[in-house]
């Protein structure tokens, strides 16, 4: 089966693609592109998977550039592929050559890129490092590498929605202590459940940082079982482990 690869108009022009997980070489809960280094798939299946990215953007295994993700506000501008990957939840570069990856099951996988500038990154954007201030970070990161937050264009992949996202009363006070704004992201769920908004709060947060210009895919990473791995799947479904999908872009 051939790769799918969801991309965004608005980034025409430059090699990207937030993958889905048909087209790969895994198999049981991990079925399809799974590109997880640190899951417990078979080592041999993701670096087949990697391979197939790599390719689809056009370069060697080795340039893609990975991190060892942590729901952090933490950027690292990168120059090359480094062994150990640095620890982090965003990559920016201007260096054509390199593939700055991010790895997703529910959190948002955003991409960006100030194509005149020659400056792009990548994020990934759970609700703690989006409340923490990856996104814009990352788009201070870019600008200290000559980019101009007006021309940047930041694009938020396939995530949870909000319609699977529910959370609880504690969860929705940690947002309105940060800022009571951030009630309008949240709908009433059952009981005292409710239903948080994950990419519109994301969107909120890159128009806030003064981007020129942001979108979501509005693909649901939950409601799409067939194309998306997803965190909260697997826990509802009892699974052992999940897959994670991987998003790419390069100058």
């Amino acid at each position: 089966m051939t790769l799918e690869i969801i991309t965004a108009d608005a980034l025409q022009g430059l090699r990207h693609g937030f993958f889905t997980r048909r087209g790969g070489a895994s198999s049981g809960v991990f079925d399809g592109l799974n590109c997880g280094t640190g899951s417990t798939d078979q080592a041999e299946a993701v670096a087949i998977n990697r391979a197939r990215v790599a390719d689809a953007m056009q370069l060697a295994p080795d340039a893609l550039c990975k991190m060892h993700q942590i729901h952090s506000a933490d950027v690292v501008q990168v120059v090359s592929a480094t062994t150990p990957p640095p620890t982090a939840d965003a990559l920016v570069t201007d260096q054509p050559g390199l593939a700055l990856t991010v790895l997703t099951a529910d959190c948002q996988p955003v991409l960006f890129a100030d194509p005149d500038a020659g400056v792009i990154g990548a994020a990934h954007a759970g609700w703690k490092g989006a409340l923490n201030g990856v996104l814009e970070a990352t788009v201070d990161a870019m600008e200290n590498l000559g980019a101009d937050r007006d021309q940047i264009i930041a694009v938020i992949g396939p995530s949870i929605s909000q319609r699977a996202y529910e959370v609880g009363p504690e969860f929705l006070e940690t947002f309105h202590d940060d800022d009571a704004y951030n009630a309008r992201f949240f709908v009433n769920g059952d009981g005292d459940r409710y239903l948080f908004d994950l990419p519109g709060f994301g969107l909120h947060k890159l128009r806030e940082a003064g981007v020129g210009h942001a979108e979501w895919t509005r693909h649901c990473t939950y409601s799409d079982p067939d194309r998306f791995f997803s965190y909260r799947r697997s826990v509802h479904r009892k699974e052992v482990d999940y897959g994670r999908l991987i998003s790419a872009i390069r100058l």
